[in-house]
Order: structure tokens, then sequence, then C-alpha cells
């Protein structure tokens, strides 16, 4: 489970569709919510374990900063900034924030029990490529729950 902190305009349901998780399980996920039309901005919202941002986007993690982002993804921090507009302060992004990658690269969030060689197979690509995307895995048998994986 990772968590999505509620923005202006929100609605549980873009939340829920935005993650790809039905309604139904984002209220089982969050049960101090009790009324679903009512969230409001910095509100932190749990979001189901097997969900993921849609492709070409990554969810902040917590100790991310904008230019590290920028880095894992190969990108220039001013493309970031200009796919991102509704980060109106590039030094202040918050773990559960959505950041949407120029160029449409996926990710993944390693689950327990995930290998890296699984991943691989599961999205259909060698191993050796997905090594290559990921320079910041030294050791291709030691990943972790929560790891952002990029998928080439």
């Amino acid at each position: 489970m990772f968590t999505y902190v509620v923005k202006k305009g929100d609605t549980l349901s873009g939340i829920a569709e935005m993650f790809g998780v039905s309604l139904a399980a984002l209220e089982l996920a969050n049960p101090q919510i009790t009324n679903p039309d009512l969230i409001f901005p910095g509100q932190v919202v749990a979001v189901p374990v097997g969900t993921f941002p849609p492709p070409g986007s990554y969810v902040v993690q917590p100790g991310d900063t904008l230019s590290g982002i920028a880095e894992l993804f190969t990108v220039t921090l001013a493309a970031l900034e200009a796919a991102n507009p509704q980060i109106t302060n590039p030094d202040r992004i918050f773990p559960g924030q959505v950041v949407h990658i120029p160029g449409g690269v996926q990710t993944y969030v390693v689950q327990p029990g995930d290998t890296l060689s699984g991943i691989a197979q599961q999205f259909g690509e060698p191993l050796a490529e997905i090594e290559k995307a990921n320079p910041q895995i030294t050791n291709p048998d030691l990943i972790f729950p929560g790891q952002v994986i990029v998928i080439p």
C-alpha cells in the first residue's frame, strides 16, 4: 500500500481511476473517510497494493526531490517541471504525489516476493534491459518492496 496526498479538485472516484483501483477497494483501504464525497486537500489517502500510477507517471517516495526524480528518469529538471504544472514550488513535493514523466517512461513499484527476473518476465523485457535501465540496482538479486523500477 502506498499513500496519495489529496489535491484541490480531487475526488475519491478520480483518485481510484488514476491508480486503476475500484472505488470500493479505495474506500475499504480508507475507513477514516466516512463520506466518500467529502475529501480535502492535504488529506492522505491509502492506495491498495497492486495498483500503480498510469504509465509515464511516478509516485513520489519519502526523501525524493524533483531533481532526483529527473536524474532517475534521465530527463532534465526543466522538462520535468514543464510536464508538471500542478507543482507550483519544485522544492516542495510530497510522498504520494503523482509526477508525470516526460517521454512516457513506465515504472513499477516492487511488491513483496518480487524478483527482478520475475518483473522482467511480467513486462516481457529481457532481464539485461531491465538491469541496464536501472543502474541504481547494483545487485539484481537484492530488490525490496517499495523500490521503483524503470521499465524500458
